[in-house]
């Protein structure tokens, strides 16, 4: 198959859009105040998380507990900001974002693809998988 016969996938629409800003302000301001309901508000229940780590789990109850501890109420430190990187729409009610979380004044940040469902008039997030930013890849192959 060559180029030339690959389709592309996305379907730009206001709405996606919309939603993948939604969900950047949540994340954002749950963030800065250290509310884990607020970062987990478009969470669906039976979300799928990746952390920058390579841990997985399965569910809102199961993850809202760990980003409540991480958070305790406070700002998260080091404060950060949270900004869309790529946006693709292969279906309608459906939308695939990359969103960094970038460290301000040096410290930890990541980029995470967010998967999101648009489900009776409201938009879920699905899937996340997080990944650290780093100028530093491990080997390919044996040495």
């Amino acid at each position: 198959m060559d180029d030339h016969s690959r389709p592309a996938l996305d379907l730009p629409d206001s709405e996606s859009g919309t939603a993948v800003e939604r969900l950047v302000a949540a994340l954002q301001s749950g963030f800065d105040t250290g509310d884990a309901d607020r970062y987990d508000s478009m969470f669906a229940s039976d979300v799928l998380w990746g952390t920058p780590k390579g841990h997985w789990l399965a569910g809102y109850a199961n993850l809202n507990p760990i980003h409540r501890g991480m958070m305790g109420g406070t700002p998260v430190k080091p404060a950060s900001r949270f900004e869309p990187v790529q946006v693709i729409r292969p279906a309608p009610g459906l939308v695939v974002a990359q969103i960094r979380r970038a460290a301000l004044n040096g410290g930890f940040s990541e980029v995470a693809m967010y998967v999101m469902v648009l489900r009776d008039g409201d938009w879920w997030l699905a899937a996340a998988q997080n990944t650290p930013v780093s100028g530093v890849l491990p080997p390919i192959g044996p040495e």
